[in-house]
């Protein structure tokens, strides 16, 4: 259960405090999150915006993605409050909620860092099954939907139409009837972000999705997940170590380094922060970078002595 929080954000709320951009999506106000004497997110508080991609970065180990985890009901927050509130006016307490509410009535879908297709079905069936609480609405929950009774019949026909969009987007199409585990590796990542839009999402959490990609499959993603925010309207809220992704297409970057929130801001004002140049390095921001790694951050070799 989370710790008691006020229902209103005040002027101080460090989630709340500069936010002026866009009505918020996502509004995470100090989670923590212990297991036994190990704290793995510390007081973090934040704001994902409605239709915006917000990423979060940090080095290994600096509890990304238990904070994923906590907003899609693996983990029940030990202290903290997670807040949704739709275009639509609708909210919800994620915290209070068990994780298959949080997918079906709160509409947040995830991704994974390691692949979870159902390898032995075809990749149309992997995007059909995806949309299984629509099917079953339809069947009444009963054997109807074996004889295609009532509006079983049309709701199928819409799941189908459904995948088939998806997969024209991810440019699939042509390998509808191959098994998903058949696929090469790019295109198990993309059938896996199409899987999870056929949700019909108001979050998108994606846990590195660009790990293992060449430049152009990188390349491909970014222009894929530009596409959700602007055309869908979706909000996606990503972790990724890829910063030619993050720095490529997120509105807004939050930086966690041993579970608690050091940065916050816009890519540019987060890749030239001292304190995130010091949690990737370990160093004092006056050495100076070195040059592979002002790459990986994208900025200039010598920032680290500005």
């Amino acid at each position: 259960m989370s710790g008691d929080l006020p229902a209103e954000r005040g002027p101080t709320d460090p989630a709340a405090a500069t936010w002026d951009r866009v009505p918020p999506l996502l509004t995470v106000e100090h989670l923590t999150m212990r297991f036994g004497g190990l704290t793995a997110v510390d007081d973090v508080s934040f704001i994902a915006g409605q239709r915006e991609i917000t990423a979060i970065i940090g080095p290994n180990g600096a509890g990304k993605t238990t904070v994923f985890n906590c907003l899609t009901g693996f983990y029940r927050p030990t202290a903290g409050r997670l807040s949704l509130e739709r275009g639509d006016g609708t909210h919800y307490l994620l915290e209070r909620m068990e994780g298959f509410r949080i997918a079906r009535e709160a509409r947040v879908a995830r991704t994974f860092q390691n692949i979870r297709l159902f390898p032995q079905m075809s990749v149309l069936e992997n995007l059909i099954v995806a949309q299984h609480n629509k099917l079953m609405l339809a069947s009444g929950y009963t054997v109807l939907g074996l004889f295609g009774i009532g509006g079983y019949r049309e709701a199928e026909r819409a799941a189908v139409e459904k995948a088939k969009f998806w997969l024209d987007r991810v440019g699939l199409t042509a390998r509808a009837d191959w098994d998903a585990g058949n696929l090469p590796y790019g295109d198990q990542r993309r059938l896996e972000i199409a899987r999870a839009m056929c949700t019909e999402p108001a979050l998108l959490c994606m846990d590195e999705p660009a790990a293992g990609l060449n430049p152009r499959e990188s390349l491909e993603l970014n222009q894929l997940l530009l596409s959700i925010r602007d055309d869908d309207g979706v909000g996606v809220l990503l972790i990724e170590h890829d910063m030619s992704v993050v720095m490529g297409i997120s509105d807004h970057v939050i930086v966690l380094d041993y579970g608690r929130k050091i940065a916050d801001g816009t890519p540019v004002e987060v890749r030239n922060d001292p304190t995130v140049i010091r949690a990737y390095l370990g160093e004092e921001e006056s050495d100076e970078l070195p040059p592979e790694v002002a790459a990986y951050l994208g900025i200039a070799p010598d920032a680290g002595t500005q």
